[in-house]
């Protein structure tokens, strides 16, 4: 019998997960389900998949409803040009990247960044300041960057072109991007923002504010992860003074040359939501959040995460409120947490060794809340016990022996952990969870490094980027011959 794997596998999952907490935010269809716009998307999506015919507008050179689209985007959100991406953040963080430095800049960068913002250095050729992140070890996991060392770092680095942050992280968590942006300007470095898990911010005043609002140059949003649009789609946002035609240039280089208008058509959409019904549903869902939030907390072994928990040196962050951050008390695993919802048909977003992400949009109702609250009451705390429960710091930032850049045309061989000490790092060493890097391309291995990563292996934590974990473990590393 002939098959369809993809399909099929798609099929037999929606059949078994009736609760999504994770993305994409539009909930298994859901958001296209309470409104007659969103219906006659969800009626016609297939019919939607057109290209650039007589009638419609081309996404490379808007002049019709693509451009009227992308200035209703505009308007919205406070920027001074607004941009559809198909080619999701990804795209838009490479735009951002290349539209605002040449090569050879010098920039400071969050350690904490997604990879596409690692990749569009190494591409544009760009000589980074990483600035590593706060790790609490209450929570055991990444807060935020230290306002205060990151401020240092901008002292010590005045001839910087520029910066770049995530805001939120995956935890939901702020750093305090307003007052970063207040001293970038002192010094005139532009300041990019990937907000790609911040579409929805602003909406509501229960929620942080939108990086556009707060006066970066550039802001980059996945408009999936939170709103009801489709999966690879994002919005770009120019704010700053940043010419403009260049911005053109680089969105297009990076945007396939046929977008599918069934993206565009649910990008739109999801903006219509937000102008539409966005603030009085963000109202309800901040309301709903913080009292299952509360009733979660109640539960042996189990606190939510909020504001009060969240603070560096006793400066308080903001916090995403749609967020649950769900994290088990010393001895029990945020693993097997994850494993046991995945059992009972929820599907978080991703999980650490002792907090589990779920992430929420106006598409889950009192019904789905209820379903997780009684989930989790229901769960016996020995099943989520795990004494090799421990906690995991990263070491500090090393040094820096090449570029970047420099690393992707030089010669590299295979060494053994323990033969490493002293080499620059061929390719990025990532433990999963937290998914911050241990060390970049070009940075020196010391032993610090080496017996982080020996601890990561014992704990059964997977380390991108090397060979043989757990028995002769293998790291690639640039060759000295």
């Amino acid at each position: 019998m002939s098959k369809a794997p993809i399909i099929d596998g798609i099929m037999k999952y929606i059949s078994e997960k009736n609760s999504l907490f994770c993305t994409p935010g539009h909930k298994g269809g859901r958001g296209f389900s309470n409104s007659k716009m969103g219906k006659k998307l969800y009626e016609n999506i297939i019919k939607m998949d057109l290209t650039e015919v007589d009638g419609l507008d081309n996404l490379h050179a808007p002049v019709g409803i693509i451009k009227e689209a992308e200035d209703r985007l505009r308007d919205l959100y406070g920027s001074k040009k607004s941009y559809f991406l198909v080619n999701g953040s990804t795209s838009g963080n490479l735009a951002m990247i290349f539209s605002c430095f040449n090569e050879g800049d010098k920039i400071i960068v969050e350690r904490n960044c997604h990879r596409s913002i690692f990749n569009g250095i190494i591409l544009r050729k760009l000589n980074p300041i990483y600035v590593k992140n706060y790790f609490d070890k209450n929570i055991n996991a990444s807060l935020s960057i230290d306002e205060e060392y990151f401020l240092k770092v901008i002292q010590e680095n005045k001839d910087a072109k520029g910066i770049i942050l995530t805001y939120p992280n995956y935890y939901g968590v702020c750093s305090d991007l307003k007052n970063i942006i207040k001293v970038a300007k002192k010094y005139k470095m532009k300041v990019l923002v990937d907000s790609a898990h911040g579409a929805h911010f602003g909406i509501s005043e229960g929620l942080p504010q939108s990086a556009v609002k707060l006066g970066a140059d550039m802001v980059v949003m996945s408009s999936h992860k939170t709103l009801p649009s489709f999966t690879q789609t994002a919005y770009l946002h120019l704010c700053g003074d940043i010419e403009e035609s260049k911005v053109d240039f680089y969105v297009s280089s990076f945007l396939s040359t046929s977008p599918s208008y069934m993206l565009m058509s649910s990008m739109d959409y999801a903006r219509n939501y937000l102008e539409d019904r966005g603030k009085r549903d963000y109202d309800n869902l901040v309301e709903l959040c913080i009292k299952y939030s509360k009733k979660i907390s109640k539960i042996n072994g189990l606190h939510v995460l909020n504001s009060e928990d969240l603070s560096i040196n006793g400066k308080r962050l903001e916090f995403d409120a749609t967020r649950f951050v769900i994290n088990v008390e010393d001895g029990c695993s945020g693993f097997k947490l994850y494993e046991y919802l995945k059992e009972n048909n929820i599907q978080p977003e991703m999980c650490d060794d002792r907090n589990v992400v779920l992430i929420c949009s106006p598409f889950d109702g009192e019904l789905q809340l209820q379903n997780l609250y009684k989930t989790l009451k229901n769960c016996n705390i020995i099943k989520i016990n795990d004494n090799k429960n421990q906690f995991m710091n990263l070491p500090d930032i090393p040094e820096i022996r090449f570029a970047p850049y420099e690393v992707l045309n030089l010669k590299s061989e295979k060494v053994k952990i323990e033969d490493s000490l002293g080499k620059a790092v061929k390719k990025e060493l990532v433990p999963y969870p937290p998914g911050i890097p241990i060390i970049m391309p070009g940075e020196i291995i010391n032993q610090e490094i080496i017996d982080c990563i020996i601890n990561f292996i014992k704990a059964g934590i997977t380390v991108l980027g090397i060979e043989n974990q757990g028995r002769d473990t293998i790291i690639e590393v640039v060759s000295e011959n």
